[in-house]
């Protein structure tokens, strides 16, 4: 019988200088955290292209501006044009805006792109990224209306007559116009995240925040003017702005008492109802919010 042939191996390993991490592994914490901080940068176009920078640092030079006009004429002839909290409410259309441009860059883009295995190939839950990414959005928002806030108060502080006395009055007005902020921050940020969370076109989701904005407002407008009077009080929970200036009312009236609102007669002696109804809205959106990023996790 033939003897079989014996053949040389062929293959060979060669050493390129690859090693093994023995490096800290920085987990979860670290992770949430850095998707944090990536997505406030984003959301004022740092780290971005001068075109990223544009609207937001628009946006954030009308509202200092405006700041700025009021510190001044109130320095120069001591009339307070808006407290903090009618400030908030005064350039809250802006928020609208500012959301309807971040909530598709910080969800809608990595849904185009299709990233998302990348992330949650990482230490990194499907509930993580939606709620950081939320985070974000909020931090963003309020510090566009509670940074100008915080100027208004340190060019009062500097011009009062009445020394730690009067600051501290002032503090104590300062502390709801930046509450009222964090308010008008939550509710827009939640329902512009989850708008935006539906779909990876940008212009899409822009054009779909800015309509449940903008659409809903006009159905607590008649529902106010209905004949009975507990439909007119209650007709500001139809509309997340209107619903956010009923919680104001409730809570704030002394800062907010010369403001109309937007809606007669809201919130009346509903005010619990709307506070109560804020919360429960916004515990569905995040629920929401959580259920979509599941269902992009399971396709």
């Amino acid at each position: 019988m033939p003897t079989p042939e014996t053949h040389a191996p062929t293959g060979v390993i060669h050493d390129i200088g690859y090693q093994r991490y023995t490096g800290p592994r920085l987990g979860r914490r670290y992770v949430v955290g850095s998707l944090y901080v990536h997505a406030l940068r984003t959301a004022f176009g740092l780290g971005r292209s001068a075109k990223a920078k544009i609207f937001p640092w628009l946006i954030v030079g009308v509202v200092t501006l405006v700041a700025v006009i009021g510190t001044a004429v109130r320095a120069q002839i001591g009339e307070v044009l808006f407290t903090y909290a009618q400030f908030a409410d005064a350039l809250s259309w802006l928020v609208i805006f500012f959301v309807a441009i971040v909530a598709p860059e910080l969800v809608s883009r990595d849904l185009r792109s299709g990233v998302l295995p990348l992330y949650f190939s990482r230490p990194l839950r499907r509930g993580d990224y939606a709620l950081t990414k939320l985070v974000a959005l909020v931090t963003a928002v309020w510090l566009l209306l509670g940074g100008p806030q915080l100027l208004m108060f340190i060019g009062a502080a500097f011009t009062l007559d009445g020394g730690a006395g009067a600051v501290w009055d002032e503090v104590l007005d300062l502390v709801p116009g930046l509450l009222y902020a964090g308010m008008w921050a939550v509710l827009f940020g939640v329902v512009g995240l989850l708008v935006a969370s539906l779909t990876g076109k940008r212009a899409f989701a822009a054009g779909g925040i800015v309509a449940v904005f903008l659409m809903t407002t006009p159905v607590a407008g008649v529902l106010s003017v209905m004949p009975s009077q507990a439909v007119n009080e209650l007709a500001g929970i139809a509309a997340p702005s209107t619903l956010v200036q009923g919680i104001g009312i409730w809570l704030f009236r002394d800062q907010l008492i010369t403001f109309d609102g937007g809606v007669a007669g809201m919130p009346g002696d509903f005010g619990p109802v709307y506070g109560l109804f804020a919360v429960a809205f916004v515990a569905a959106c995040v629920l929401l919010l959580l259920a979509r990023y599941r269902k992009v996790a399971a396709s």
